[in-house]
């Protein structure tokens, strides 16, 4: 799922702008938006899901003609924008979060918000933005990938109606090893190089005897104990071929991805050769 975000000071044209992206991106494909809404209560005290959530529910869902929707406790950005990729989404447009790490499109002069990161384009104020530009712009970011989204992905294949089994494979980060504590792990890849690795790992495997599609991804940058790092999802025809699949391809993502693995625990940091 590719994602990007509009910031800008208030009434700069960030719901505008999102509106116009949003369009010309769900002629691409689906399209998840997410709002900065902190100051705001989207369900309020005196409607009943509002009292569903007063007494205690952890979730509540409403469910009109038209919509659905849904309202959680722990609200934050990554849970909302994994539950996009979750259901699928192509693409997710988010309005507001200046102080993230996400791409971000800037709306007009913001010198007086330091540190912003990660800026990828800085465009006037409610102007007739070039939103053919900016579809090109987003389809350029990196994937925001989920377990559930590669699910969908396989289950999109138009040869899944040959498939009797799906199969997955999730990595995790081990906080304990042998007594040593891990507080995090920091993986690097070659990027043109690991991609490629995958890609070819993937091909092959899907020439096996009865393989439907292989799909692989492996996290970079920063992983906390408990926190995913690989993904391998496998369709077959039978689940007999599938498990022996899962396998070897967890091996070949280990031995010929360049993906390099940094531990940091308690009593130090150092690389390690086993990288996944």
């Amino acid at each position: 799922m590719k994602v990007i975000s509009v910031v800008g000071h208030k009434n700069s044209g960030k719901t505008a702008l999102v509106s116009r992206l949003v369009t010309a991106l769900s002629g691409i494909g689906s399209v998840g938006t997410v709002k900065h809404m902190a100051p705001h209560r989207f369900n309020p005290e005196d409607t009943d899901t509002g009292k569903h959530f007063d007494a205690g529910a952890d979730v509540v869902v409403g469910v009109t003609k038209d919509e659905l929707v849904t309202i959680a406790r722990d609200p934050s950005l990554d849970r909302a924008l994994d539950a996009l990729a979750d259901g699928g989404m192509d693409f997710a447009v988010v309005e507001g979060y200046k102080e993230s790490d996400l791409p971000k499109i800037i709306l007009g002069d913001m010198e007086d918000v330091p540190d912003l990161l990660n800026v990828v384009a800085t465009l006037p104020e409610r102007s007739d933005w070039n939103i053919d530009e900016l579809v090109v712009l987003t389809r350029a970011q990196p994937d925001r990938v989920t377990l559930k989204l590669l699910i969908k992905k396989v289950q999109k294949n138009p040869a899944i109606r040959k498939a009797g089994a799906i199969g997955t494979f999730t990595g995790i980060v081990r906080e304990y090893t042998y007594g040593l504590q891990t507080q995090v792990l920091e993986f690097e890849k070659y990027e043109e190089m690991a991609d490629a690795s995958i890609e070819r790992i993937c091909t092959e495997l899907k020439q096996k005897d009865g393989i439907i599609d292989v799909v692989i991804h492996h996290k970079t940058g920063r992983v906390e104990p408990g926190e995913d790092i690989v993904y391998i999802v496998v369709a077959s025809s039978h689940r007999t071929q599938l498990f022996p699949v899962l396998s070897e391809a967890i091996e070949r993502v280990k031995h010929e991805v360049p993906i390099w693995k940094k531990e940091i625990t308690v009593d130090g940091e150092f690389w390690v050769h086993d990288h996944a």
